[in-house]
C-alpha cells in the first residue's frame, strides 16, 4: 500500500492532473471516481494504473477487479494519498491513469462540433457530454481551447471522452475535413435555428465565453445560427448554447 504523498507514483499522478504538458508528454490522463472509471472500462479504454482505497464501494471494487483482470497495474493507497492525488475533499476511492487513445473519425462525417476558444473546463465538458449524446461524429479543438483531457473537463464530460472522437487540430486541418459541409457559427446575429435546414452535413462552431468566435472561425463559417430567446436574455453560456443547437440538429434529422 502507498501511504506517502511523496511517493513517485503519487507525484506522477499529480503531475498529470496539474499540467497539460505532462499529459502530452506521457500520452495519458486521469479519470477519478467510480462512475468515470467504470465508463472507461465499459468502453474498453486501456488503463495504465488503477489506484484504489480499502474503503472503495462494492461497485468500485468490481471495476478495479475488472481492470486487474485486464492486466492494469494496481495500487492500493491510503485515503490521505487518494485525497492528495485527486485534490478533492471526499474522493470516491478510485482513480485510473488512462492512456490517450484516439477514437476513429467517420471517413465521411456529416455532424461535427468545433469548440473555438472555449476556455472554461465546465463548458467544454458540457459540450462534449451533449455532443456524445447527440451523436456527433467528432469534436475538433482549434488553438486557444482548453485541454479536453484536463481533469475538470473529463469530470464534466461524464464519460463522453470514451465514446467521442476528440482532436486538437489546426484551422487548416479543420478546413480540409469540413470542406463541402455547411459550417454554421453560433452567433446572436445569425438566423434562427428554427428557420434553418440542419439536415444537411453540418459542422457547428461554438465560440468561447468571453471573446466569442475567432477571426479564423468566422472565415471558415458559411453561415451563422442563433437561438431565439423570447425572455430577453442576451446570451447563454457556451455549454448550454451548444447543447441546445446540437439537439435542434437531432430534432430535425429525426422528423
Amino acid at each position: 500500500m502507498i501511504t506517502s504523498t511523496k511517493n513517485p507514483k503519487v507525484l506522477g499522478v499529480r503531475g498529470l492532473i496539474a499540467r497539460r504538458a505532462e499529459r502530452a508528454e506521457q500520452g495519458a490522463f486521469v479519470a477519478e471516481g467510480v462512475r468515470l472509471v467504470e465508463e472507461a472500462l465499459q468502453a474498453g479504454w486501456p488503463a495504465r494504473q488503477v489506484y484504489y482505497t480499502a474503503n472503495v464501494s462494492e461497485r468500485g471494487r468490481r471495476v478495479s477487479d475488472a481492470y486487474a483482470a485486464l492486466g492494469a497495474e494496481m495500487e492500493e493507497v491510503s485515503e490521505v494519498v487518494m485525497q492528495a492525488m485527486t485534490g478533492t475533499e471526499t474522493p470516491q476511492g478510485l482513480l485510473a491513469v488512462l492512456a490517450e487513445h484516439d477514437l476513429p473519425i467517420h471517413p465521411a462525417p456529416d455532424f461535427l462540433l468545433l469548440a473555438d476558444g472555449v476556455r472554461d473546463p465546465g463548458n467544454l465538458g458540457t459540450l462534449l457530454r451533449s455532443a456524445a449524446a447527440a451523436g456527433v461524429q467528432g469534436v475538433f479543438l482549434p488553438p486557444g481551447t482548453v485541454d479536453a483531457f484536463a481533469p475538470k473537463v473529463v469530470r464534466a464530460g461524464m464519460g463522453a471522452h470514451f465514446r467521442l472522437p476528440i482532436r486538437e487540430m489546426s484551422w487548416e486541418e479543420i478546413r480540409q475535413v469540413t470542406g463541402g459541409m455547411q459550417v454554421l457559427l453560433a452567433d446572436m446575429q445569425g438566423t434562427s435555428c428554427w428557420e434553418m435546414d440542419l439536415t444537411k452535413p453540418l459542422a457547428l462552431i461554438v465560440g468561447g465565453e468571453a471573446e466569442g468566435a475567432s477571426p479564423e472561425a468566422r472565415k471558415l463559417a458559411t453561415g451563422a445560427i442563433r437561438i431565439p430567446m423570447p425572455g430577453g436574455s442576451e446570451s447563454l453560456n457556451a455549454g448550454v448554447a451548444g447543447s441546445v443547437l446540437l439537439f435542434e440538429v437531432v430534432r430535425q434529422k429525426t422528423l
